[in-house]
């Protein structure tokens, strides 16, 4: 280790840059509290920016995790470039601030728009989400340094103290955005009308501390540049506001075709019906489809086939008095289960009460779901799963003859949850001494991984398992800009489900006395457990809540 001479001072700091102090149009401390409210409102923008990249990732390019992880570590190293950046503006801070605030709002509140945009006309937006998320994380890194060195020019004190208060400011502010983009901004506006308004904000509020307390810092054209940019952005982004109705038309149209319509979704879910469209790869027929956040959920021509092997083995072997359905909230799997008359009742639970509201009131569903919710043997909760699973359990309600869960796959949810050895072992606790549990586990072709990880995982609570594949999916799963289907070559084509039971002898059946079926039948059965025992995947982990083992 090399020692400085003694003479030479033991540290070397770059010396800050030194002004007078700034002569502002209201008391010390008023100015302060009028910037520490500025850093609380940009702090809140930006986090809702940063909210929105995550939800529009997940929605198109799928793969909630992957896609979170990408936009937070990108976010966070661009703030960190962003930091460095502003060392250079210090000596200028009120402009360089403004200027940062109005390339914020306008970038941040475009950023949902550009992104679907992106994803419906070109088919990409993975590449387009890294370059918002860069830049975006930068211009928010640039802030703080910038506000440091005017919050010490209003009134000096040491460095901790500021930074104390200035941290303060901003970790409330991204509370109330993180907190205003799920509750307020998604149910009232969306994702694309809600990022258009909070960059209106943001430049409105950026623009009015700058020259409303620093306006002395400038000079009589950078304050009229300052003013007519901010103007022209918040302009922009409230027109922007008002054409969001036709934009989402123009978009739906390029990715779903002409059939397509919106319906209401919580949560800042998009739920689109396309009527007249061939869903399945190489059929010339026209059907229904039913996406949900971009995800093809219902193909008329070919989920009459997936629904009768989800739901009639689990009905076949043993009483079905009483019958438990998670998700389904298209009401397709209820259809098959309200099909035997010995059924007493039937309890759904839908996470998403806007898709139950869809599939009862909307005729081309209630065609195909043969108005499965105007049965009186039917009653509908919705809520979370996991959480409805938790409660019935502690509240010691009757068991369950079968349980059905009708979900996307572990590998092509956002939620895994429903697929870890805590959610079936409360399933397993729901269910009668003779009962059945069916699980859609996704496509074993498409993901070995997954459907083995469920089977074992299943079994780990303590159920004995039946795995089976059922060929002859025609459908894919991703909505592609102009063409609902997806390529031969890209499309799953089979389907894979799980039958447990407590009963060790259960095996694959079908009811002697239940419905004919017209697209499913025992021959296919006796195909479909012999397919899924060709491709076992053995001494996999169990999947639990604290250590989830799908891809996503």
């Amino acid at each position: 280790m090399i020692e400085a001479p003694a003479s030479a001072p033991a540290e070397s700091t770059e010396p800050a840059p030194t002004r007078a102090p700034a002569r502002l149009p209201v008391p010390a401390g008023v100015g302060r509290l009028l910037v520490l409210t500025a850093v609380f409102v940009c702090a809140a923008c930006g986090l809702v920016y940063e909210l929105v990249l995550m939800a529009m990732g997940s929605y198109l390019a799928g793969g909630s995790v992957t896609n979170t992880s990408v936009v937070l570590s990108v976010m966070v190293f661009a703030m960190g470039l962003g930091s460095l950046f502003a060392k250079r503006l210090r000596t200028r801070a009120a402009i360089g601030f403004g200027t940062i605030e109005a390339l914020l709002a306008l970038v941040g509140g475009c950023s949902a728009m550009a992104l679907y945009g992106c994803f419906a006309w070109f088919g990409g937006s993975r590449l387009v989400l890294i370059g918002f998320s860069l830049v975006i994380g930068a211009l928010i890194g640039a802030e703080m340094p910038l506000l440091m060195t005017l919050i010490q020019r209003i009134r000096k004190q040491d460095a901790g103290g500021a930074v104390a208060d200035l941290f303060a400011a901003d970790y409330v502010g991204a509370l109330v955005g993180g907190l205003a983009f799920p509750f307020l901004l998604l149910p009232l506006l969306g994702q694309i009308s809600g990022a258009l308004l909070v960059g209106a904000v943001n430049a409105t509020v950026g623009c009015a501390m700058v020259l409303g307390l620093f306006r002395e810092d400038l000079s009589h054209r950078s304050r009229r540049v300052l003013l007519l940019t901010n103007t022209l952005i918040t302009v922009l982004l409230i027109a922007g506001i008002t054409m969001v109705e036709p934009f989402e038309r123009a978009t739906r149209q390029a990715v779903y075709g002409d059939g397509a319509r919106a319906a209401p979704a919580g949560d800042g879910r998009r739920v689109v019906l396309v009527e007249g469209g061939a869903c399945a790869a190489g059929s010339r027929e026209e059907g229904i489809s039913l996406f949900l956040d971009g995800r093809l959920e219902v193909c008329s021509l070919d989920e009459r086939r997936y629904h009768e092997a989800l739901v009639h083995p689990a009905m076949a072997a043993g009483p079905r008095d009483r019958v438990l359905v998670l998700g389904d909230g298209d009401g397709l799997a209820l259809r098959e289960v309200l099909r035997y008359p010995d059924v007493r009742s039937v309890t759904l639970v839908e996470p998403d009460v806007h898709v139950v509201e869809l599939a009862r009131t909307d005729s081309l569903l209630g065609r195909l779901n043969h108005r499965a919710f105007d049965d009186p043997r039917v009653r509908v909760e919705t809520g979370d799963l996991f959480d409805w699973l938790r409660a019935r359990s502690g509240s010691g309600g009757r068991p369950y003859d079968v349980i059905v869960t009708d979900l996307p796959g572990p590998s092509h949810s956002a939620d895994t949850r429903p697929y870890s050895q805590e959610f079936f072992g409360l399933a397993d606790r729901a269910l009668a001494a003779r009962g059945r549990l069916a699980v859609h586990a996704g496509p074993p072709e498409e993901g070995p991984h997954a459907y083995w990880t469920v089977e074992t995982t299943v079994r780990a609570v303590g159920l004995h398992t039946v795995p089976y594949v059922v060929d002859g999916r025609l459908s894919g799963f991703r909505a592609r800009p102009g063409d609902v289907r997806l390529p031969e070559s890209e499309r799953p084509a089979h389907w894979g489900f799980v039958l447990a039971a407590r009963d060790a002898d259960t095996s694959l059946s079908l009811a002697p006395d239940g419905p004919s079926l017209g697209a499913f039948g025992r021959t296919d059965l006796r195909r479909a457990a012999a397919r899924a025992e060709e491709g076992r995947v053995t001494g996999l982990p169990v999947s639990t809540l604290m250590r989830p083992r799908y891809r996503g």
